[in-house]
Protein backbone atom coordinates (compact mmCIF):
# COMPACT_ATOMS: atom_id res chain seq x y z
CA UNK A 1 0.00 0.00 0.00
CA UNK A 2 1.21 3.50 -0.83
CA UNK A 3 1.47 5.87 2.11
CA UNK A 4 3.20 8.96 3.48
CA UNK A 5 4.74 9.47 6.91
CA UNK A 6 5.22 12.85 8.55
CA UNK A 7 7.74 13.26 11.38
CA UNK A 8 9.80 15.71 13.42
CA UNK A 9 13.23 15.40 14.96
CA UNK A 10 15.83 17.39 16.91
CA UNK A 11 13.18 18.79 19.29
CA UNK A 12 11.09 20.13 16.41
CA UNK A 13 13.92 21.83 14.53
CA UNK A 14 13.62 19.30 11.72
CA UNK A 15 10.47 18.23 9.93
CA UNK A 16 10.45 15.33 7.53
CA UNK A 17 8.25 13.39 5.15
CA UNK A 18 8.78 10.03 3.48
CA UNK A 19 6.57 8.13 1.07
CA UNK A 20 6.29 4.91 -0.86
CA UNK A 21 4.39 5.43 -4.13
CA UNK A 22 4.90 2.30 -6.22
CA UNK A 23 1.19 1.65 -6.72
CA UNK A 24 0.14 5.14 -7.79
CA UNK A 25 3.17 5.48 -10.08
CA UNK A 26 2.33 2.17 -11.76
CA UNK A 27 -1.30 3.28 -12.14
CA UNK A 28 -0.16 6.48 -13.83
CA UNK A 29 2.14 4.47 -16.10
CA UNK A 30 -0.76 2.29 -17.23
CA UNK A 31 -3.11 5.23 -17.73
CA UNK A 32 -0.66 7.27 -19.79
CA UNK A 33 1.29 4.40 -21.42
CA UNK A 34 4.56 6.05 -20.47
CA UNK A 35 8.02 4.98 -21.57
CA UNK A 36 10.47 4.20 -18.71
CA UNK A 37 12.08 7.66 -18.55
CA UNK A 38 8.66 9.37 -18.54
CA UNK A 39 7.44 6.94 -15.86
CA UNK A 40 10.44 7.95 -13.73
CA UNK A 41 9.91 11.68 -14.26
CA UNK A 42 6.17 11.60 -13.59
CA UNK A 43 6.56 9.23 -10.64
CA UNK A 44 9.12 11.52 -9.01
CA UNK A 45 6.94 14.60 -9.39
CA UNK A 46 3.83 12.80 -8.11
CA UNK A 47 5.78 11.47 -5.13
CA UNK A 48 6.87 15.00 -4.29
CA UNK A 49 3.29 16.17 -4.74
CA UNK A 50 1.94 13.66 -2.20
CA UNK A 51 4.41 14.83 0.44
CA UNK A 52 4.04 18.54 -0.31
CA UNK A 53 0.27 18.12 -0.21
CA UNK A 54 0.59 17.25 3.47
CA UNK A 55 2.11 20.70 4.01
CA UNK A 56 -1.23 22.26 3.05
CA UNK A 57 -3.47 23.32 5.91
CA UNK A 58 -7.04 23.00 4.66
CA UNK A 59 -8.91 19.93 3.43
CA UNK A 60 -9.87 21.73 0.23
CA UNK A 61 -6.44 23.23 -0.46
CA UNK A 62 -4.74 22.11 -3.66
CA UNK A 63 -1.14 22.05 -4.80
CA UNK A 64 -0.10 22.07 -8.46
CA UNK A 65 3.44 21.36 -9.64
CA UNK A 66 4.24 22.14 -13.27
CA UNK A 67 7.53 21.40 -14.98
CA UNK A 68 8.11 22.94 -18.42
CA UNK A 69 11.30 22.00 -20.24
CA UNK A 70 12.87 22.07 -23.68
CA UNK A 71 13.55 18.32 -23.57
CA UNK A 72 11.43 15.72 -25.41
CA UNK A 73 9.00 15.23 -22.48
CA UNK A 74 8.09 18.95 -22.88
CA UNK A 75 6.49 19.10 -19.45
CA UNK A 76 4.66 17.47 -16.55
CA UNK A 77 1.73 18.60 -14.42
CA UNK A 78 0.82 17.15 -11.02
CA UNK A 79 -1.98 18.14 -8.65
CA UNK A 80 -2.21 16.95 -5.03
CA UNK A 81 -4.38 17.63 -2.00
CA UNK A 82 -3.80 17.42 1.74
CA UNK A 83 -5.27 13.91 1.97
CA UNK A 84 -2.65 12.02 -0.01
CA UNK A 85 -4.52 12.10 -3.31
CA UNK A 86 -2.50 12.95 -6.39
CA UNK A 87 -2.89 12.94 -10.16
CA UNK A 88 -0.57 13.87 -12.98
CA UNK A 89 0.19 13.67 -16.67
CA UNK A 90 3.17 14.11 -19.00
CA UNK A 91 2.94 16.37 -22.04
CA UNK A 92 4.64 13.67 -24.11
CA UNK A 93 4.39 10.10 -22.80
CA UNK A 94 6.47 8.18 -25.36
CA UNK A 95 10.06 9.40 -25.01
CA UNK A 96 13.11 7.23 -25.58
CA UNK A 97 16.61 8.59 -24.97
CA UNK A 98 19.93 7.00 -24.08
CA UNK A 99 20.56 6.13 -20.46
CA UNK A 100 23.29 7.81 -18.45
CA UNK A 101 26.78 6.24 -18.45
CA UNK A 102 25.93 4.65 -15.06
CA UNK A 103 22.90 2.92 -16.61
CA UNK A 104 20.29 5.09 -14.92
CA UNK A 105 17.39 6.71 -16.74
CA UNK A 106 18.28 10.22 -17.91
CA UNK A 107 15.32 12.15 -16.50
CA UNK A 108 17.22 15.43 -16.63
CA UNK A 109 17.99 14.97 -20.31
CA UNK A 110 14.36 14.08 -21.08
CA UNK A 111 13.06 17.14 -19.18
CA UNK A 112 15.73 19.59 -20.35
CA UNK A 113 16.10 23.21 -19.31
CA UNK A 114 13.07 25.20 -18.20
CA UNK A 115 10.99 26.10 -15.17
CA UNK A 116 9.28 24.61 -12.14
CA UNK A 117 6.08 26.36 -11.06
CA UNK A 118 4.42 25.68 -7.70
CA UNK A 119 0.85 26.89 -7.14
CA UNK A 120 -0.93 26.60 -3.81
CA UNK A 121 -4.68 27.18 -3.99
CA UNK A 122 -5.76 27.74 -0.40
CA UNK A 123 -9.20 29.14 -1.14
CA UNK A 124 -8.02 32.73 -1.23
CA UNK A 125 -8.92 35.12 -4.02
CA UNK A 126 -5.55 34.60 -5.69
CA UNK A 127 -3.60 31.31 -5.38
CA UNK A 128 0.01 31.58 -4.23
CA UNK A 129 2.35 30.95 -7.16
CA UNK A 130 6.13 30.75 -7.38
CA UNK A 131 8.45 29.84 -10.24
CA UNK A 132 12.12 28.86 -10.34
CA UNK A 133 14.51 27.79 -13.07
CA UNK A 134 15.17 24.07 -13.32
CA UNK A 135 18.61 23.23 -11.95
CA UNK A 136 19.08 19.74 -13.40
CA UNK A 137 15.65 18.57 -14.56
CA UNK A 138 16.02 15.57 -12.24
CA UNK A 139 13.05 16.88 -10.16
CA UNK A 140 14.52 16.33 -6.66
CA UNK A 141 17.34 18.85 -7.19
CA UNK A 142 14.87 21.33 -8.63
CA UNK A 143 12.53 21.04 -5.65
CA UNK A 144 15.45 21.40 -3.22
CA UNK A 145 16.33 24.64 -5.01
CA UNK A 146 12.68 25.76 -4.94
CA UNK A 147 12.36 25.32 -1.17
CA UNK A 148 15.55 27.27 -0.50
CA UNK A 149 14.91 30.16 -2.90
CA UNK A 150 11.12 30.54 -2.83
CA UNK A 151 10.25 29.45 0.71
CA UNK A 152 13.60 30.14 2.40
CA UNK A 153 13.51 26.68 3.98
CA UNK A 154 16.79 24.70 3.74
CA UNK A 155 15.68 21.30 2.48
CA UNK A 156 16.90 18.01 1.11
CA UNK A 157 14.63 16.23 -1.36
CA UNK A 158 15.18 12.66 -2.48
CA UNK A 159 12.98 11.02 -5.11
CA UNK A 160 13.31 7.73 -6.94
CA UNK A 161 11.52 5.46 -9.37
CA UNK A 162 12.97 2.11 -10.40
CA UNK A 163 11.51 0.68 -13.60
CA UNK A 164 11.67 -3.08 -14.10
CA UNK A 165 12.65 -4.91 -17.30
CA UNK A 166 9.00 -5.26 -18.34
CA UNK A 167 8.64 -1.46 -17.93
CA UNK A 168 6.44 -1.82 -14.82
CA UNK A 169 7.31 0.10 -11.66
CA UNK A 170 9.52 -1.93 -9.33
CA UNK A 171 10.04 0.76 -6.66
CA UNK A 172 8.93 4.36 -6.15
CA UNK A 173 9.15 6.73 -3.23
CA UNK A 174 10.91 9.69 -1.73
CA UNK A 175 11.64 11.97 1.21
CA UNK A 176 11.71 15.65 2.11
CA UNK A 177 13.74 16.80 5.12
CA UNK A 178 13.61 20.45 6.18
CA UNK A 179 15.41 22.59 8.74
CA UNK A 180 13.24 24.92 10.78
CA UNK A 181 14.42 28.39 11.87
CA UNK A 182 16.90 28.27 14.73
CA UNK A 183 18.07 24.70 14.11
CA UNK A 184 21.26 24.14 16.17
CA UNK A 185 24.56 23.53 14.39
CA UNK A 186 24.86 20.05 15.92
CA UNK A 187 21.55 18.97 14.36
CA UNK A 188 22.53 20.41 10.99
CA UNK A 189 25.90 18.62 11.04
CA UNK A 190 24.36 15.30 12.06
CA UNK A 191 21.69 15.58 9.37
CA UNK A 192 24.34 16.30 6.74
CA UNK A 193 26.29 13.23 7.88
CA UNK A 194 23.20 11.03 7.68
CA UNK A 195 22.25 12.34 4.24
CA UNK A 196 25.81 11.75 3.05
CA UNK A 197 25.47 8.04 3.82
CA UNK A 198 22.39 7.63 1.61
CA UNK A 199 23.08 6.46 -1.94
CA UNK A 200 19.56 6.72 -3.38
CA UNK A 201 15.89 6.36 -2.52
CA UNK A 202 15.44 3.30 -4.70
CA UNK A 203 18.42 1.54 -3.08
CA UNK A 204 16.78 2.02 0.34
CA UNK A 205 13.47 0.72 -1.01
CA UNK A 206 15.27 -2.25 -2.56
CA UNK A 207 16.71 -2.97 0.90
CA UNK A 208 13.14 -3.27 2.09
CA UNK A 209 13.02 0.00 4.04
CA UNK A 210 9.58 1.45 4.68
CA UNK A 211 8.95 5.22 4.87
CA UNK A 212 9.42 4.89 8.63
CA UNK A 213 12.70 3.09 8.05
CA UNK A 214 13.89 5.75 5.62
CA UNK A 215 13.20 8.47 8.18
CA UNK A 216 14.93 6.50 10.93
CA UNK A 217 18.03 6.32 8.77
CA UNK A 218 17.94 9.99 7.78
CA UNK A 219 17.19 11.21 11.29
CA UNK A 220 19.36 8.78 13.22
CA UNK A 221 20.60 10.24 16.50
CA UNK A 222 18.04 13.07 16.49
CA UNK A 223 15.11 11.46 18.33
CA UNK A 224 12.69 11.24 15.38
CA UNK A 225 9.00 11.18 16.24
CA UNK A 226 6.34 9.97 13.79
CA UNK A 227 3.42 12.42 13.81
CA UNK A 228 1.02 10.75 11.41
CA UNK A 229 0.64 8.34 8.51
CA UNK A 230 -1.56 9.01 5.50
CA UNK A 231 -2.49 6.68 2.61
CA UNK A 232 -1.51 7.90 -0.85
CA UNK A 233 -3.35 7.20 -4.09
CA UNK A 234 -3.74 8.25 -7.71
CA UNK A 235 -7.10 9.98 -7.75
CA UNK A 236 -8.81 11.98 -10.48
CA UNK A 237 -12.04 13.64 -9.43
CA UNK A 238 -13.39 14.17 -12.94
CA UNK A 239 -16.95 13.02 -13.64
CA UNK A 240 -19.68 13.51 -16.20
CA UNK A 241 -21.37 16.00 -13.87
CA UNK A 242 -18.19 18.09 -13.59
CA UNK A 243 -17.72 18.06 -17.35
CA UNK A 244 -21.30 19.29 -17.72
CA UNK A 245 -20.40 22.27 -15.56
CA UNK A 246 -17.45 22.97 -17.86
CA UNK A 247 -19.80 22.96 -20.84
CA UNK A 248 -22.22 25.30 -19.06
CA UNK A 249 -19.34 27.66 -18.26
CA UNK A 250 -18.73 28.06 -22.01
CA UNK A 251 -21.94 30.07 -22.24
CA UNK A 252 -25.07 29.93 -24.39
CA UNK A 253 -23.47 30.95 -27.71
CA UNK A 254 -20.73 28.32 -27.55
CA UNK A 255 -23.19 25.58 -26.60
CA UNK A 256 -25.65 26.64 -29.30
CA UNK A 257 -22.86 26.57 -31.90
CA UNK A 258 -22.07 22.97 -30.90
CA UNK A 259 -25.74 22.04 -31.21
CA UNK A 260 -26.05 23.73 -34.62
CA UNK A 261 -23.04 21.79 -35.90
CA UNK A 262 -24.92 18.59 -35.08
CA UNK A 263 -21.76 16.84 -33.91
CA UNK A 264 -21.16 15.25 -30.49
CA UNK A 265 -19.05 17.28 -28.06
CA UNK A 266 -15.97 15.31 -26.97
CA UNK A 267 -14.01 16.31 -23.89
CA UNK A 268 -10.82 14.64 -22.73
CA UNK A 269 -9.38 14.55 -19.18
CA UNK A 270 -5.59 14.86 -19.36
CA UNK A 271 -5.13 13.40 -15.89
CA UNK A 272 -6.95 10.08 -16.26
CA UNK A 273 -7.37 9.89 -20.06
CA UNK A 274 -11.15 9.48 -19.85
CA UNK A 275 -13.24 10.67 -22.79
CA UNK A 276 -16.65 12.26 -22.24
CA UNK A 277 -19.01 12.38 -25.21
CA UNK A 278 -22.19 14.48 -25.24
CA UNK A 279 -24.65 13.93 -28.09
CA UNK A 280 -26.56 16.84 -29.61
CA UNK A 281 -29.74 15.99 -27.68
CA UNK A 282 -27.77 15.93 -24.43
CA UNK A 283 -26.30 19.35 -25.23
CA UNK A 284 -29.83 20.69 -25.75
CA UNK A 285 -30.87 19.28 -22.36
CA UNK A 286 -27.85 20.88 -20.68
CA UNK A 287 -28.69 24.21 -22.31
CA UNK A 288 -32.29 24.05 -21.07
CA UNK A 289 -31.33 22.82 -17.61
CA UNK A 290 -28.83 25.63 -17.16
CA UNK A 291 -31.42 28.22 -18.22
CA UNK A 292 -28.97 29.86 -20.57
Amino acid sequence: MDYIVRATAAHGYIRAFAAVTKGLTEEARQIHHTSPVVTAALGRLMTAGTMMGLMLKGDKDLLTLTVRGDGPIQGLTVTADSNGRVKGFPYCSDVWIERKPNGKLDVGGAVGKGTLTVVRDQGMREPYSSQVQLQTGEIADDLTYYFVTSEQVPSSVGLGVLVDRDQSVRQAGGFIVQLMPGAPDEAISLLEQNLGKVSSVTSMLEEGLTPEGILERLLEGMDPEILDTRPAEFHCGCSRERVEKVLISLGRKELQDMIDEGKPAELHCHFCNKEYVFLTEELKTILEKAGL
